[in-house]
């Protein structure tokens, strides 16, 4: 007997264009095969199973070939649709229709309120606007003037005329002033009292203190020093209050003017400043807010308008007194404490030292004849809500 492999492959080889076994035809050969046998003795068991096993190697995996042939055949067509075709946006439609949907998502910024105007500005009182003016001077005066330079302020507003004595009584007699002193022309031989205390004659006789405490009352403060003088100057840098003209009995009260003793408030308008204040120039020296700093253009806070601390101020003046500087700070001695600044010639002062860049120093609780004051505000820019 043939072994179990050429029984197969004579079988293969008789019928070679016959489609290929699958595995039920496989097992109905190895049936046909094992009944053939003569009596089956010469093809039992054993062979039988060689048979099958060469079958399978051989047969099988034509069969699994062709059955994952026919498992990848194409899906029969579709049956035509009866349905309308629905219309789409096309590329270039959708971006325009997803900005609009965006756009009308988006909730509506609400208006910006537009700011608060600024406060009112008191009859009595003129603005002085904010800026950068310049300050001292580098070819006259004294040494304590200079250098000239730049200082830059907010905006403030300064009473329009000095204090006069009816202001300053009525603070009296609300019981928050002290009185001033009476007594202060006697002091200094110029005669009556009486000259120096009319209604509208400047309060005099009062001290830095006396006259601090009157602005806090009406709600006010003294002027800084910076302020003074940018109210006097204006942008044009003025070297008199009303420019450049020489003084003359029609701009303000001074030596050659007013015959010995104040005039009353507001008396000469061809002397006024550029913002509109009068008697800046004349009638009494009015008192500041800041120490006397003889240093004060040097330090590096002159351009805010910024004098030094009372330390410095000391410092300073013991050091122009060791290097013999008597005349640095003007007519007056080389203070030995902090005193006060004065701005603005009086009734009793020569023209030319009426200049705008003018300083005196005198000790804060002095009360003498030619000493007033006027006083000044914070003025809040648009907007900002102060009061």
């Amino acid at each position: 007997m043939a072994p179990a492999d050429d029984v197969l492959r004579r079988n293969i080889q008789k019928k070679p264009n016959k489609r290929p076994l699958g595995v039920a035809g496989i097992a109905g050969f190895t049936k046909v095969i094992r009944h053939n046998s003569p009596d089956n003795s010469d093809f039992g068991p054993p062979q039988a199973n060689a048979l099958c096993v060469g079958v399978m190697r051989t047969v099988l995996p034509i069969g699994l070939l062709l059955c994952a042939c026919q498992g990848s055949s194409p899906p029969p067509p579709a049956a035509a649709s009866t349905e309308q075709p629905v219309a789409r946006p096309s590329p270039k439609e959708a971006p325009a229709k997803t900005a609009a949907v965006a756009k009308s998502a988006t909730p509506a910024k609400a208006p910006t309120p537009a700011p608060p105007p600024p406060p009112p500005i008191p009859d009595d009182m003129a603005l002085v606007p904010a800026g950068t003016f310049t300050m001292g001077a580098d070819d006259e005066g004294e040494q304590d003037e200079r250098p000239a330079h730049k200082v830059t302020l907010e905006a403030f507003l300064l009473d329009k005329l000095e204090v006069t004595n009816g202001d300053y009584n009525a603070c009296v007699k609300a019981g928050v002033c002290r009185a001033y002193r009476g007594d202060v022309a006697k002091s200094m031989k110029y005669g009556s009292e009486r000259e120096f205390r009319g209604d509208r004659q400047p309060v005099v006789g009062v001290s830095w203190f006396d006259a601090k405490k009157y602005c806090e009352h009406k709600g006010k403060r003294l002027p800084r020093e910076a302020e003074w003088e940018r109210a006097a100057r204006g942008d044009e840098s003025r070297h008199y209050v009303w420019g450049a003209d020489k003084p003359d009995a029609t701009r303000g009260c001074y030596s050659a003017s007013c015959g010995g003793k104040t005039a009353d408030v507001g008396s000469y308008p061809a002397g006024a400043g550029p913002y509109g204040h009068l008697d800046l120039a004349g009638n009494v020296w009015e008192w500041v807010e800041d120490e006397y700093d003889p240093y004060a253009y040097k330090r590096d806070t002159a351009a805010k308008g910024v004098p030094g601390n009372c330390d410095q101020i000391l410092a300073a003046q013991d050091e122009l007194r060791r290097l013999k500087q008597q005349g640095y700070t003007g007519t007056n001695p080389i203070p030995h404490e902090c005193e006060r600044v004065l701005r603005g010639g009086a009734f009793n002062y020569r023209g030319d030292g009426l200049r705008a860049s003018n300083r005196v120093h005198h000790p804060g609780g002095w009360r003498i004849l030619v000493a007033g004051f006027r006083c000044a505000k914070d003025y809040p820019s648009a907007g900002s809500g102060e009061n």
